[in-house]
């Protein structure tokens, strides 16, 4: 379990006890739960394992030692004697620190207030020496119940206003898609950066919404507003849900905050979309008019792909870059960049450009040019908008290896998930939080959160050492098992 020296450590880090009490109404008599310690309460009743319930939060804070209770002020002189805090006086403070936090006409996202308090508790969770360790995020949303009944079919309404009926998948056997009724947890996880040593993946920026709203317009603003708290934006990774939505919904605000994208592409985005000046759009770059149509069709390589699929694969992806259009300028402040016919930067041989039939023969050979050429042949340069590849262009070309090995980092995020929603720490199923509203909610989610993180650090830290023990022992790093029989093999009968 994690000391609570530690929590208090990041909550006067974050600083959001002091803007947080300066917040809240004064009484006829000063509290005796500041809201400093309300919020180490909830982590200690997190780190314990224990549900998101406001009397868990009174046990852990009333099972401290006697000392620590009274400097906490969990136990105050009063005029009679000393007097132990009480769950009405738990209630109490958190009814008013969850009133100040919301929005005063609640419409299911959470205040700025709110939100910027979740970023600073996130945030100071995450030890200095692993602030600049990345710059890359694996962002994800999943499904978070509400403990409230759905309203009546008739109408009317519920325990929960704030609450929609959402849509989730699962693996079990069965139905694959169900409903449910609560709201969207959406979080970015640091991911090591390209080629950069590894790092803990920890939570850092998570938010909440309710299920009648975007997730990924939800998000956007979170991440966006990192640089301006000055953490740089770096590779920012997504499945196809996210690369799916319109430009201004994702990829156009990521961009102009810094970030880089790499993200599958929806079926739906995939393969040749258009032209532009006679070259052809696809999958976020623009190529050769003459190219190949199969090239260009390509898909992305099958999770049980063997290593002689994988390279014939690579080999196609490889031919599929001689055709591209190659750029020659970054982007202005309008968006706008050059690029040239391959051609004439020597990818590949085409009579349209003399020159290119003096390259060797290892290159692509256009054997039939087009019979009307295009812009993109005939000028020597020809001018890309921003909203031509707004929706698709990411930092690797689609599907090549590098896009498969750079992606391959987005697991990070569910497994971030995962460990947030495993059974042996704490299982936020609905139930796990009975209180109601979306503050209230993402108050202790947050705070689940930062319980994670530090046991992320403390089994980085175990690791490392059991890494540098070892070496000391002339030892190669402990590796993990990997299951050499596929489950349907064993249980094959004989």
């Amino acid at each position: 379990m994690t000391p609570l020296a530690v929590f208090e450590e990041i909550i006067d880090a974050s600083g959001i006890a002091p803007r947080l009490e300066a917040m809240l109404p004064a009484g006829v008599r000063p509290r005796q739960l500041t809201a400093r310690t309300l919020l180490a309460g909830i982590c200690l009743a997190q780190a314990d394992h224990r549900p998101a319930h406001l009397t868990r939060v009174h046990q852990a804070l009333t099972s401290l030692p006697e000392d620590e209770q009274r400097r906490l002020g969990v136990i105050a002189d009063w005029k009679h004697g000393p007097h132990r805090l009480t769950y009405r006086q738990t209630e109490r403070t958190f009814g008013l620190a969850a009133d100040a936090l919301a929005k005063d006409e609640p419409d299911g996202l959470p205040s700025q207030a709110l939100q910027a308090a979740c970023d600073d508790l996130l945030e100071a969770s995450i030890p200095d020496e692993f602030k600049d360790a990345s710059r890359s995020l694996a962002v994800d949303w999943t499904d978070l119940e509400s403990f409230s009944q759905p309203p009546p079919a008739r109408g009317g309404p519920c325990a929960g206003p704030e609450a929609s009926w959402g849509h989730r998948k699962n693996n079990l056997p069965g139905p694959k898609d169900e409903l449910f009724f609560g709201y969207y947890l959406s979080a970015g996880i640091m991911m090591p950066d390209e080629h950069g040593p590894a790092v803990p993946e920890f939570a850092r920026r998570a938010t909440m919404s309710s299920c009648r709203h975007d997730p990924v317009r939800a998000l956007v603003p979170v991440v966006t507003a990192m640089p301006a708290r000055g953490i740089p934006l770096g590779d920012v990774l997504a499945d196809s849900a996210y690369a799916h939505r319109d430009a201004d919904a994702w990829a156009v605000p990521l961009r102009a905050a810094g970030a880089q994208l790499i993200q599958e592409l929806h079926p739906h985005d995939r393969g040749p979309k258009g032209t532009h000046e006679g070259a052809i759009i696809s999958n976020g770059n623009l190529y050769c008019p003459a190219t190949p149509r199969p090239l260009l069709e390509l898909g992305p390589l099958a999770r049980d792909a063997a290593p002689d699929q994988a390279a014939v694969h690579d080999s196609k992806t490889a031919e599929l870059a001689r055709y591209k259009l190659g750029r020659l300028t970054r982007d202005d402040a309008a968006g706008y960049h050059r690029v040239q016919c391959p051609a004439a930067m020597g990818k590949l041989r085409c009579p349209a450009q003399p020159a290119s039939m003096t390259l060797d023969r290892d290159r692509p050979e256009i054997l039939t040019p087009p019979e009307h050429p295009q812009a993109c042949c005939t000028q020597q340069t020809i001018t890309i908008p921003p909203e031509v590849t707004a929706k698709t262009a990411q930092k690797h070309d689609y599907p090549s290896a590098a896009h498969r090995r750079s992606y391959a980092r987005r697991t990070g995020a569910e497994r971030g998930f995962a460990t947030a929603k495993d059974p042996a720490t704490n299982d936020i199923s609905r139930g796990w939080c009975r209180l109601m509203g979306l503050t209230p909610l993402m108050l202790f989610t947050t705070c689940l959160l930062v319980v994670r993180n530090q046991r992320i650090r403390q089994a980085w830290n175990a690791r490392q050492e059991e890494n540098e023990r070892r070496a000391a022992a002339g030892l190669p790093p402990r590796t993990r098992k990997r299951r050499r029989k596929a489950l349907a093999s064993l249980a094959a009968p004989p």
